[in-house]
């Protein structure tokens, strides 16, 4: 049995009043469901909510991961919740509440801006609580920005997936009240688990990228887009000077051809062409970090969560992540890794020297503490777990409102 499993699933579930008649009724909302952090919670929890006896619906534009859903026990409804369109929108809040009233929806349950407009009129509409997953910062330079936002804080709980969002949203918006609850990303460890990881797929990803055995690897995955510290790795690494290492910077360009382009650019300029390597999506992320010797997170703004920290943790994997953001709760320096300056090529290029050097008997050391460490406070289980009792607060004040 994993650390995962053993988790007490059964106390906070028990408030979710599940039964045989598939209650409670959550209905998800969020734009579509292609690839990212958000999908991924809305999957965890659709199939932890079936598991306990309630019912799961998610209503998006959809996408390849409807099938991961359904598998789970999931209803899945198509509506143009993508759509940023006010008229769209404004048609949305009818179709969602049509859906509602439908299904006799206990809680609406919104996981990003756009579609949430339309699921907090729906779900006032129909007087039905409403929940929101706070993401990310999102732009709010200005004010009709973050008059946007807002609607991200008018559930009646207010999810933020880490403490640093939790004090983003007291520090930029002024709430600060108990609505908002603190519910960290989950990390499933029957995927991110180095045990599990078999030889062949570590061969098989290895003769891929044409990896040397024995040679150093550093690793940075993640979509390839400004934000997430590739050129600055690009530059840290020839401050670092060594070309006995490889560099594998990894991730899906997703129609952004032009700064893919860009990197092989500053990649050849930078004299790194034998050093550093552009690979596209994996599909095996937990193999891909059995590969590497540093995994790194250079993101330029502060993460939200920053799941690449934690699963690379989860199997064990020495981290070197940006000094802001989620990373602080994420990353123990000194045991389970080491943290920077943003934005520093200088200070990732001596962090990276430093995760180099470690000896064997340090790395192990490390890797007990990392993988203790994230089994401990960011699992999925706990993650849903979590949500679940949030559902049942609210059942339980529906039914007392009643």
């Amino acid at each position: 049995m994993t650390a995962e499993a053993k988790i007490d699933f059964t106390a906070p579930v028990s408030r979710v009043h599940a039964t045989p008649g598939g209650r409670p009724v959550v209905l998800q909302v969020l734009p579509a469901l292609v690839t990212g952090g958000v999908e991924r919670g809305a999957i965890d929890v659709a199939a932890a909510l079936v598991a306990a006896g309630g019912t799961a619906i998610v209503a998006s534009a959809g996408g390849p991961m409807v099938r991961e859903l359904e598998r789970a026990g999931a209803v899945h409804v198509t509506l143009p919740v993508d759509s940023k369109n006010p008229v769209t929108m404004l048609a949305n809040i009818g179709r969602l509440a049509r859906l509602i009233r439908k299904h006799d929806v206990d809680i609406v349950h919104a996981r990003s801006r756009a579609p949430a407009w339309s699921a907090y009129f729906a779900a006032r509409r129909t007087k039905r609580p409403f929940v929101t997953t706070f993401h990310g910062t999102y732009g709010h330079g200005g004010g009709l920005k973050r008059a946007y936002n807002r609607v991200m804080l008018k559930g009646d709980r207010i999810i933020a997936i880490s403490n640093f969002i939790a004090g983003h949203i007291r520090d930029v918006y002024g709430v600060d009240d108990d609505r908002v609850r603190v519910i960290h990303r989950g990390i499933d460890f029957n995927v991110f688990a180095p045990d599990a990881v078999t030889p062949e797929r570590l061969i098989g990803l290895a003769e891929h990228w044409r990896i040397t055995e024995g040679m150093p690897v550093i690793m940075l995955p993640g979509r390839l887009t400004a934000w997430k510290g590739q050129r600055l790795l690009i530059e840290a690494l020839r401050r670092l000077g060594r070309n006995d290492i490889r560099c594998l910077i990894v991730g899906s360009d997703q129609g952004r051809a032009h700064y893919r382009r860009s990197l092989d650019s500053l990649i050849e300029s930078r004299g790194l062409t034998g050093v550093v390597q552009v690979a596209d999506h994996c599909r095996d992320m937990p193999a891909a970090y059995m590969l590497a010797d540093v995994v790194v997170s250079a993101s330029t703004d502060p993460e939200a969560f920053g799941r690449v920290s934690a699963e690379a943790q989860a199997m064990g994997r020495p981290v070197v992540a940006s000094d802001h953001g989620a990373a602080r709760e994420t990353v123990l320096p000194g045991r389970t890794g080491v943290l920077f300056a943003p934005g520093d090529p200088e200070a990732l290029a001596l962090a990276l020297a430093e995760a180099l050097s470690l000896t064997s008997a340090q790395r192990e050391e490390l890797a007990a503490d990392a993988i203790g460490h994230i089994r401990g406070r960011f699992g999925k289980v706990k993650m849903c777990a979590e949500v679940l009792s949030l559902y049942g607060e609210l059942m339980e004040a529906r039914a007392a409102a009643k």
